[in-house]
């Protein structure tokens, strides 16, 4: 599906894009919401977590939206959780709404809610990552890897981000096409330049806009136009949420 946009690139980064499509390929697939959460565990296990979570909140009813949650975690961690209500309290969650940028847990993050975090630390989630992808309809799903050892170090976080990002991204676009999400708009037929689709491909192997302005050999303005069309037209907030997307759509064939 992609292989025409990546020619050139190094061994490692084809390992990566080569797991990232297998993953997308395996959530495209799916025909259930568990099916789906399968593929996603299995690949977050692959990169090094032993849990991991995925919560999608619904645009309507307005005044009071509806929540998909799905995870791997302890039952009786779940059912404490719903209990409390600390959904209503959980700073990854309100980061998650309105924030693409991924996040590492941290006793700076959970400060506000120092019971929901002493609470998760002994249901055995100690350390976890967790990206937002909140669209403009409303509609914020987010995906969290966690595990119970092993701190998440800076040098595990530059080597593991881009499948980091492509698990958040791939999982956000499946569970909108499973879960009953009529208020998403989401467009049928999407058409992009040929542009827009060497900005997404260079994008889709981790290039910054400067690298792709030299690439293409266009302003920097210029690749950060194409890409607020590309999010405009795909109803997303981010470049690597773009790209799951419309390879998911077959865009970048």
């Amino acid at each position: 599906m992609l292989d025409a946009a990546f020619a050139g690139i190094n061994g490692d980064m084809e390992k990566i894009l080569g797991w990232a499509e297998d993953v997308l390929n395996a959530s495209s697939n799916a025909k259930t919401e568990n099916e789906l959460f399968e593929e996603v565990r299995r690949a977050a296990y692959e990169i090094g977590f032993e849990y991991c979570a995925y919560g999608m909140r619904l645009a309507l009813p307005v005044s009071r939206p509806a929540h998909f949650l799905i995870n791997n975690y302890s039952s009786q961690w779940c059912a404490r959780y719903e209990r409390r209500g600390y959904i209503e309290q959980d700073p990854t969650v309100m980061h998650g709404a309105r924030s693409p940028e991924p996040l590492v847990w941290s006793d700076e993050l959970f400060a506000p809610a120092p019971e929901l975090w002493e609470e998760a630390r002994c249901a055995g989630l100690r350390v976890g990552w967790a990206q937002g992808s909140p669209t403009r309809s409303g509609v914020a799903g987010m995906l969290t890897l966690a595990r119970s050892a092993e701190p998440l170090s800076a040098a595990e976080l530059e080597a593991k981000s881009l499948r980091m990002r492509w698990l958040s991204s791939i999982a956000h676009v499946g569970f909108q096409r499973l879960v009953d999400t009529r208020s998403i708009v989401c467009p049928e037929i999407v058409e992009l330049t040929s542009r827009e689709k060497e900005v997404l491909q260079w994008s889709a192997v981790g290039k910054t806009i400067p690298d792709i302005s030299d690439i293409l050999l266009i302003s920097a303005d210029t690749v950060r136009f194409h890409t607020r069309n590309v999010l405009e037209k795909l109803n997303v907030s981010n470049r690597t949420a773009a790209v799951a997307r419309a390879a998911y759509l077959g865009l970048l064939d």
